[in-house]
């Protein structure tokens, strides 16, 4: 599977076990699971033909390392970024001291007004590098990168996790936990 191949599926894949599974007659479990033989059945029924071992490399070779299996490898789940109902069951982690998150300069006045919202998702999304927070920010132009206090959000008692491929999540980050880097 060329790169080209690679993208265009995990794209899908985000799309159908992030956000519209029924789209393609397919149930997430309360956390997010869906076995591999009915998400590739489903995905055959609606025009993507997939393999076990393609989706492995797809799995594999996704650079956000969207998707994990389970300890059998029988159920496969995104991550991270979902808008349907699901409770990925992530324990409380201890966050760095600080955290960044990536944006565009147009949403910057909102957010430095109310904090990051989770808007459509369950969680923000924060990284532990500013490289990765940049890279997030251009996929919608220039990017602008905040960085969290997180050490001091912990402190005054707001909850973090870390899901499987790194990113951290907390329900929101108010105003006075942000400063522009």
């Amino acid at each position: 599977m060329n790169e080209t191949d690679v993208i265009r599926v995990s794209k899908k894949l985000s799309h159908y076990l992030r956000h519209a599974p029924g789209r393609i007659g397919i149930d997430l479990t309360t956390d997010g699971w869906v076995e591999v033989d009915v998400l590739l059945t489903a995905l055959t029924g609606h025009g993507l033909r997939l393999t076990r071992a393609d989706l492995d490399e797809v799995v594999s070779r996704n650079d956000k390392q969207r998707f994990a299996y389970d300890e059998t490898g029988r159920r496969i789940r995104a991550n991270q970024g979902h808008s349907v109902a699901v409770e990925l069951n992530l324990p409380m982690a201890i966050p760095p001291a600080v955290l960044y998150h990536g944006t565009v300069a147009r949403f910057l006045p909102a957010i430095l007004r109310a904090g990051l919202r989770p808007m459509s998702r369950h969680d923000v999304h924060l990284s532990a590098s500013v490289a990765t927070a940049t890279a997030v920010g251009a996929r919608r132009g220039t990017p602008v990168v905040l960085e969290v206090d997180a050490q001091a959000m912990a402190d005054a008692g707001h909850e973090f996790r870390v899901s499987a491929n790194g990113v951290w999540l907390t329900r929101g980050v108010p105003p006075a936990f942000l400063r522009r880097r």
